[in-house]
């Protein structure tokens, strides 16, 4: 059985780090985030990983962040482009903004064949989370079967500030809603809360949350190209901004009896640098983590 793909979102790094110049060492050695992903994936069994970049940032990205993998993985590069659209539609005039991470995958649909996962390239996952989605694209994921790794939400908290997440609800294991939530963060008397209209839901350390880790098979482009079109047709918001996020895809297949998704629980911790403060934290984390052998010298 050939391995299974790992698909990177990585178009939005150009934005965030001054076109990929700037890219934060957070590693004892030199590490970024994206050096222990593809570390993890391998040894979950991964074989190859696509990135999804901009076109204009490629010569830079396999500079900086493609070549670090030469010899270790085949890798290949996929372009998130504006006018990447369904047969018959065009990008409104003036948009500037990527069509969001339903949009970031469907792009790469040309270089994907049979089970894949997903990832942020600005995440930092975990091994357990890469052997979880692994050895679901190995034995079970296809067209109809497919699988989310569901993060405990106290595992994915910023120290520095509230955070945004998609909360998960599950039945028998298998996914039956993903809902955004805002501004959720732990107050004082340890209680982790989100906003809820006119008040504060209390959430639970161990609610499920999505951090867009996801098996998927090559089978669901042709469902994900039905669905963007009518979200394209469908028009609602405003044009220049709308995203096409992949949770919202995945929670239609959920709804729609297209697929079911099966729910991955992890024991990993996240980190990401969401606020200023939090690179001081992440960097002791990961410091941590070599120290006690988890991880060797990756640069």
């Amino acid at each position: 059985m050939n391995k299974p793909t790992l698909l990177v979102l990585a178009a939005g790094m150009g934005s965030r780090y001054g076109g990929l110049k700037q890219i934060d060492p957070l590693g004892p050695n030199g590490e970024i985030i994206i050096d222990y992903s593809v570390h993890d994936a391998i040894l979950a069994g991964f074989g190859k990983v696509v990135f999804v970049i901009k076109k204009e940032l490629e010569e830079t990205f396999r500079e900086v962040i493609g070549s670090r993998f030469e010899g270790k993985i085949e890798v290949a590069y996929a372009y998130q482009q504006m006018d990447d659209l369904p047969g018959g539609f065009t990008a409104p005039e003036g948009r500037v903004k990527p069509w969001g991470t339903g949009h970031a995958v469907y792009a790469a649909r040309n270089h994907i064949s049979g089970p894949f996962g997903v990832i942020n390239a600005d995440d930092f996952l975990g091994r357990d989370s890469f052997c979880r989605m692994g050895g679901f694209c190995v034995e079970q994921c296809d067209g109809a079967h497919m699988a989310m790794v569901g993060f405990r939400l106290a595992n994915t908290l910023s120290e520095s500030g509230s955070v945004s997440r998609g909360v998960c609800e599950a039945e028998n294991g298998f996914l039956t809603s993903v809902t955004e939530r805002l501004d959720i963060r732990r107050d004082y008397s340890g209680v982790i809360s989100c906003t809820g209209g006119d008040r504060r839901l209390v959430l639970q350390d161990k609610t499920p949350v999505s951090m867009n880790v996801w098996a998927m098979h090559s089978d669901v482009f042709s469902i994900m190209e039905e669905d963007f079109t009518a979200w394209l047709k469908n028009g609602a918001g405003d044009p220049l901004k709308r995203e096409y996020y992949l949770p919202a895809f995945m929670d239609s297949l959920v709804k729609t009896g297209k697929a079911s998704v099966a729910m991955l629980d992890t024991t990993s911790k996240w980190f990401g640098v969401t606020h200023r403060a939090d690179k001081e934290q992440v960097q002791a984390a990961l410091n941590k983590l070599h120290e006690d052998g988890t991880y060797p010298a990756l640069r």
